[in-house]
């Protein structure tokens, strides 16, 4: 009789739930901890009754076939120990549990007691985890994209630095082939300026007249020189200013170049010969004809500068629609193939230029005037054979 005292106050005062069961499914006990986990006020509403009443759909509709299943085929498919379901409460809400069934024989019956264990507060807790995990997670990605975003802007301003250093080399070696270039281009002139103005006061005193417009013709050409290196500079400060733009209008080319190359043909020389062709049934281009006539005096001046007496100079003009190809031929001292790829390069000139004067701004300066057109600028050069350039528009 203790012994079922004791048994009994254990039961009552279980933290779990206990519920018993016959063969049947019918509630024959529950303790107080259970009737409070599914809601019931007294053991008096449940007793007698189909413990399904405690369970949601499906489980509800399928109980009485798994002890039906148990009993006919003695699998145990209803005992088990931690097994995880779900509850119903009387007020219709759904709650996990972990469920543990065991199985008592006497002689003449079997029960079945059940303990259940509330999962909710766990499962809470879990969500709970499971919540501040993802919210850690997405802080972590977040940390992380923005340690890229910081490494990415780093390497950016690493980029920007070096390239800042590479243009200061690249400055720097230009004021260097500056000095060295204007050193040598405006001494040279000068010098012949100087010397004969000298001779000419000289000659005049002999009436020597052929000796004084020989030497009046050679300060002509160093004048010329001058003011091509002074233009050359001053057309490339007003680049690198962003001073130079485009403006395009419709004129006709083939008016255009002749005019230029009779122009140029006053700057030949002995027996140099500019020969002047077009191509096509329409002259008309719609370009910047400021922009334009300097590449082309530029590009023709260097054919006869580096092109020897009794040559001739093909300039040509190609206009077909919506499109104008221009072409200066030479057939002068050439360009080393191993300087073509530095040859629109500022103050770049050929090692076999010699001491033929050239500030080496002229190609440079071209193609970007060029590239304000959004056109193109190539060339192809022998040494000791000529050289052609070409310049093509679209419009």
């Amino acid at each position: 009789m203790e012994r079922e005292k004791l048994l009994a106050a254990i039961i009552e005062n279980a933290i779990d739930g206990i519920i018993t069961i016959d063969d049947r499914g019918l509630i024959e006990n529950i303790n107080p901890a259970a009737l409070e986990l599914f809601g019931y006020p007294s053991r008096d509403v449940l007793l007698g009754r189909n413990v399904s009443v405690l369970m949601p759909e499906p489980d509800r509709s399928h109980h009485d076939g798994y002890l039906a299943n148990y009993e006919r085929t003695g699998r145990q498919k209803i005992i088990g120990i931690g097994r995880e379901v779900n509850g119903q409460r009387k007020d219709g809400s759904i709650f996990p549990f972990r469920l543990g069934v065991s199985e008592i024989r006497f002689s003449d019956r079997r029960i079945y007691t059940g303990f259940i264990h509330d999962l909710s507060r766990q499962k809470q807790d879990e969500i709970k985890i499971r919540s501040y995990t993802e919210e850690l997670e997405e802080k972590i990605k977040d940390r992380t994209r923005e340690l890229l975003k910081s490494i990415n802007e780093l390497e950016s301003a690493k980029e920007h630095m070096s390239a800042l250093f590479q243009k200061e080399r690249e400055l720097n070696q230009l004021k260097t082939r500056f000095v060295s270039m204007a050193s040598h281009e405006f001494r040279t002139p000068l010098s012949a300026i100087q010397l004969s103005a000298s001779l000419i006061n000289k000659y005049v005193e002999k009436h020597d007249i052929e000796s004084v417009e020989k030497h009046t013709s050679k300060i002509k050409n160093s004048i010329n020189n001058l003011t091509t290196i002074l233009n050359d500079f001053l057309s490339l400060e007003k680049l690198e200013a962003g001073k130079v733009m485009a403006t395009p209008q419709w004129f006709d080319i083939f008016t255009f170049a002749e005019e230029i190359a009779e122009e140029m043909q006053l700057m030949t020389k002995q027996k140099q010969t500019i020969v002047y062709e077009h191509q096509g049934t329409t002259g008309k281009v719609f370009l910047d004809q400021n922009l334009l006539k300097n590449c082309i005096i530029n590009l023709i001046s260097n054919a006869i500068k580096y092109s020897g007496e009794d040559t001739m100079i093909q300039f040509k003009s190609i206009v077909s629609e919506h499109e104008l190809m221009l072409e200066v031929k030479d057939n002068g001292i050439g360009i080393p193939s191993t300087e073509m790829k530095s040859l629109f390069e500022p103050f770049f000139r050929a090692h076999n230029t010699g001491d033929i004067p050239g500030t080496g701004l002229g190609l440079n300066i071209v193609k970007r005037y060029v590239g304000l057109m959004d056109g193109t600028c190539t060339c192809d050069s022998e040494q000791n054979v000529g050289t052609t350039f070409k310049l093509n528009f679209k419009f």
